[in-house]
Order: C-alpha cells, then structure tokens, then sequence
C-alpha cells in the first residue's frame, strides 16, 4: 500500500528522500515526487505548495498518478490554543477550513454540498502517528528543543484549522479563535493546507493524519528565527517521526 509523505517544507523532505532505498524521481503537475522504500515501505514523497489549493492539487496527483492509498503530512503551524506554545507539537484528529464563509447560504465554516464544516482524520492512521509522535518526544525532541532554549515539548490532539492567509498578529489569531469558538470549535494550531487535503482524502475514501510542530504562536512574532526552527526541530521530526511510524504500519 502506497503511502505519501506531504511536507510542507523542502528542508522537511531532504532527509527522508535521502532515506529512500531505490529512489527515483518524477516530475508532474509542475511538481516533483520521489518514490522508493522505506523500512519495506513503498513510500511517495512530495510537497504540498504552499496554501489549500496548492496542496489540493498536489493530494489528487499522488492518489491519481501515483496510487497513494493514504496521506500523512508533517509541517510547521502556529499555535492557538492556550496550552500549545512553541516547540510543541500537534497531532491532527480534525480539520475545519477558518475561511469557508458561504453565509448567510450555509453556516459559516461549513464546506458547501458537504452539510458539514469538520473533516476527520483517519483514527487508525493517526493513532500510530501519536505513537511515533509521542517516541520522539520521549527520546529526541527534549534535547532539540534545548538547543533553541525552548522548554521540554508536549503532544497535543484535535483540531487544526486552515485557510489561505498566515495569521502573524495578536489580534488577528485572538479573533479568529473566537469566531471558531463560537462556532464551538477549539482550534489548537493554524496552518495552510492540511483542511484542503483532509477533504481530499474524505473524497477518495483514503485515511488521512497530519502532525504539525509549533513554530510560533500565530502573534506578531511569528516571523522571529522561523528558519533555525525549521532546521533545528521541524525537519527533524519530519524525519524521526516518518522513519518510526514506516515501522510500526
């Protein structure tokens, strides 16, 4: 069973690609994907892009041309909720897109013809993610997070929201995770991509899971030292986390 790797990131896929027993490369879709081996794994890896429409598109090609049979995807977020704070990390259990507005047609965060605003992640899938997670937290991530003089990272479960704009300011992340509340959701981290590609996987009946590491806390921050953290800790995961749970399916 063909399994995809969704980065968000290059510096992400990089060591995971370098991994790969019998790699070969493609180009498709203005895209380039690497397939091979992993742990006796068939594995396809490639990058999302950059937003929901990017990351759409990439999702349909690996299911399409590449018979991806599940997608994992592993990237940075911004960090919402109260107790996700920077060097965390968040395994995926729902999606919701914050800027589906067809109202006053449809409530507000629902995804039109879908009579729903939550996409779901595979329960199977993301529970041997948080397994792989939750190792690397155990016996890796403490020292990484040290080197950048963060406190000791924690896993967190539920909801991840995306949408096509990069919330960088205080204000802007408090408004949107009380709209969301409002809503009753309780968003725990803000991304790009990952509600597009759950609705993908919710299209072709594929299981789906995400995990993202908390680069900021979406606030006027959110731009201080990115790449160090990319380097140090988010691609890192990418790589200890994928190896592990190539092992455990």
């Amino acid at each position: 069973m063909p399994i995809a790797i969704l980065s968000a990131l290059a510096e992400e896929q990089d060591g995971l690609v370098h991994l790969l027993e019998n790699a070969q490369q493609a180009r498709h879709a203005g895209r380039i994907f690497w397939t091979g081996k992993l742990h006796g794994k068939e594995v396809i890896c490639a990058l999302s892009g950059i937003g929901k429409v990017a990351a759409a598109t990439t999702a349909v090609a690996l299911i399409e041309r590449f018979g991806a049979k599940a997608i994992v995807f592993t990237g940075v977020a911004g960090g919402l909720g109260d107790t996700v704070h920077v060097g965390h990390v968040v395994v995926a259990r729902q999606y919701v897109q914050h800027d589906m507005d067809a109202s006053p047609l449809f409530p507000c965060f629902e995804v039109p013809g879908y009579g729903r605003a939550v996409f779901d992640c595979d329960a199977t899938l993301s529970n041997a993610l948080l397994q792989s997670v939750q190792a690397c937290v155990q016996q890796q991530a403490g020292e990484w997070a040290a080197e950048l003089g963060l406190g000791a990272p924690q896993v967190h479960e539920g909801l991840i929201v995306s949408g096509d704009r990069f919330v960088s300011g205080s204000e802007e992340a408090e408004q949107l995770r009380q709209g969301l509340e409002q809503a009753d959701l309780a968003p725990l981290a803000v991304e790009m991509e990952g509600a597009a590609i759950a609705q993908v996987c919710a299209d072709y009946d594929l299981p789906f899971a995400a995990m993202r590491s908390i680069s900021d806390k979406a606030d006027d921050a959110a731009h201080v030292d990115f790449p160090l953290f990319v380097q140090s800790i988010a691609s890192r995961y990418a790589q200890a986390v994928i190896e592990d749970l190539c092992k455990r399916l």
